[in-house]
């Protein structure tokens, strides 16, 4: 292990970034060290035992169309899969997983492990080698200096990290995990601006002593899906969640603790995920509320181990054990351990470029939790993209970025590295404004073609996209050429409340209605029910989400390609934005920090007025 070689990638952390970043440079064809401090706790779910999610769903499939491991591994160890968000269109369904934690940390292990170019070290890293404004490798505890042309950084909440229950704090990165020192310190003097964020994780409990009869069962789809466009295997069995909830007595309980609570005596200073509150910042947000929904989840096939969603908190152990005992179905419930808050280090993702690059720093790049996000899916999709891109460096490649209009994986990067964060960063369906193009039914459709002509997506990935798009083209043709007479079709037309037809018409007409759907047509029409069965239920389903939004959807492309123009506005080289007085001093201060690299980019930087685009390109000759 101590000879000398150089490598092309080193990742430091083996977290959900830590991993995509490994597996992709290696799969690419670099020479990759993943460095962890502890080898049995890769890909740890510190937090929910869930993969997807509203928006995280759709990250999570562009993660495996691009071919990306986190959409294989999710598959091969779920426990139960739901397809959010069905009542609404398309552009809102969100698939999530149930997943067994340790079997997925298990198997993303053993996929790295069989991932050739791959080369573990466990030990903690305590500083990078920095040459002449380039990373050249990292130094660990015991003064070891790996050699790398390119070094990713997926630290998590390990940087500092300082653990809270109630009004005890000690250092750690996780439970029973020490933090990581050293590397906050030296980015600092190296001129790199740093910040303190919080996260936390509720009590684990034992689910033996639960009463679920007390609780609403939540199971699973009847027909589950997956995550990978790939042939994974399907779901054939699954384990329910359950619902139950807070009351009034259990809010008191918790107000006991808030005299204790670091985070009202001010002893935490980073900001929390807006979008995910603890329990005790729930009940005072919303103390009109006098009840809040705990997700009841089980961590696994066969562990005791179940995970109460809803109540994170870093209230003192005692008055998290009194609060819980008084929820439906807790009264008898034993704690395995208590929740707690943790504060970390991050560095304001601003100073990054779009490739996850740092812009003082060449060839050191950021992903996950350090840039300021939140979420197993959003790290992963920094991680792949961090991955791609150190490796396009450092072999020469031209930079691999992704707009707003194509991915979500877009619409994270541009918003952190133009916006910045303030608070952990989570991805919803609202930030992306061209979410009826990017839903997570044709992810494969939008960036497999990409990761192909990257060298990641293999061909079988490519073949199976050809097949659908093939597809669903016959199937398209089929619905416009299929007529149907009204004595067919009339008795389901009243049944459903839709206007009947008097004349012969065609299917793809039907189609358009709101509330007729293919499954209607089949099963009231056998011939139609026969001659579409060869097809993929995804070439159908791309089909009819195609007809029904066609309006929609061209929309979303003439404006898609309308904001492209501007990303081709390219602004060559750092300007001196302090020389154009005729931009505002908000604009000045923004564009000379962030240094976008098209007019696109600029106009997205928040406290940039359309009226400072139009000086700046006056400015640039546009």
């Amino acid at each position: 292990m101590f000879q000398q070689e150089e490598y092309d990638v080193i990742v430091v952390g083996a977290g959900h970034a830590g991993c995509e970043a490994a597996a992709a440079a290696a799969n690419l064809g670099s020479k990759v060290l993943l460095v962890t401090m502890n080898m049995n706790t890769i890909a740890q779910m510190s937090c929910n035992p869930a993969m997807g999610g509203v928006a995280k769903g759709q990250i999570l499939r562009e993660v495996d169309a691009l071919g990306g491991q986190s959409g294989i591994v999710t598959d091969k160890t779920m426990i139960q899969f739901r397809m959010l968000n069905r009542s609404k269109g398309p552009a809102m369904w969100s698939p999530r997983a149930q997943s067994d934690r340790m079997r997925f940390a298990e198997e993303w292990r053993l996929t790295l492990e069989q991932t050739l170019n791959v080369d573990f070290w466990q030990e903690a890293v305590m500083g990078l080698v920095v040459e002449n404004d380039t990373v050249v490798g990292v130094r660990t505890q015991l003064g070891i200096e790996f050699r790398g042309k390119s070094v990713v950084l997926t630290n998590g909440t390990f940087l500092n990290g300082l653990i809270h229950i109630g009004e005890k704090n000690f250092g750690g990165g996780r439970a029973a995990e020490r933090g990581s020192t050293g590397i906050t310190e030296q980015l600092k003097e190296l001129g790199f601006e740093a910040g303190r964020m919080k996260t936390g994780t509720p009590p684990r409990v034992d689910g033996r002593s639960l009463d679920y009869s007390k609780m609403e069962e939540q199971p699973g789809d009847e027909v589950p899906s997956k995550f990978s466009y790939l042939n994974t295997p399907a779901l054939v069995k699954q384990r329910p969640c359950y619902i139950t909830y807070t009351n009034s007595e259990v809010h008191e309980i918790l107000r006991e603790g808030f005299e204790k609570s670091p985070m009202f005596q001010g002893r935490i200073k980073g900001l929390g995920p807006r979008y995910c509150p603890s329990v005790e910042d729930k009940i005072n947000r919303f103390a009109d509320k006098d009840r809040h929904q705990i997700f009841v989840e089980p961590e696994g096939w066969s562990t005791v181990e179940v995970y109460v969603n809803g109540f994170s908190s870093s209230l003192p152990e005692d008055v998290q054990y009194r609060a819980l005992r008084k929820i439906a179905g807790f009264e008898k419930a034993k704690m395995f351990r208590p929740g707690y808050a943790i504060e970390y280090d991050f560095f304001p993702p601003t100073q990054l470029s779009l490739t996850l690059e740092t812009k003082r720093i060449k060839n050191l790049y950021f992903a996950g939790q350090i840039n300021g996000t939140t979420g197993y899916e959003e790290a992963a999709c920094q991680g792949l993209m961090a991955g791609i891109n150190a490796h396009n460096r450092v072999h020469g490649k031209e930079p691999f970025i992704l707009k707003r209009s194509e991915a979500y994986i877009g619409v994270l990067i541009d918003d952190l590295v133009n916006k910045g964060t303030d608070e952990p960063y989570r991805m919803f369906t609202s930030r992306a404004e061209h979410r009826i193009l990017l839903r997570q039914d044709n992810a494969d459709l939008r960036l497999t073609p990409l990761g192909y002509a990257l060298g990641l997506a293999s061909e079988e990935r490519m073949e199976l996209v050809r097949q659908k798009e093939s597809e669903t083209a016959d199937v398209l043709e089929y619905l416009k050429n299929k007529t149907v007479e009204p004595a067919e079709i009339n008795g389901l037309l009243e049944e459903l409340g839709s206007a009947t037809i008097s004349e012969k018409t065609r299917a793809i007409n039907l189609l358009r209605r709101p509330n007729i759907e293919l499954a209607d047509l089949t099963r009231t029409l056998p011939t139609m029910a026969l001659e579409l069965a060869p097809y993929l239920a995804d070439s159908l389903e791309q089909a009819v989400i195609t007809i029904k939004y066609e309006t929609y959807i061209q929309k979303e492309h003439q404006q898609a390609a309308r904001l492209t123009e501007l990303e081709n506005f390219v602004i060559q080289g750092r300007l001196d934005y302090k020389q154009m007085p005729a931009l505002s001093h908000e604009a000045r201060e923004k564009l000379l920090r962030v240094q976008p690299e098209t007019i696109g980019q600029a106009a997205r930087i928040s406290g940039v007025s359309p009226a400072d685009i139009s000086v700046l390109m006056v400015y640039l000759g546009k």
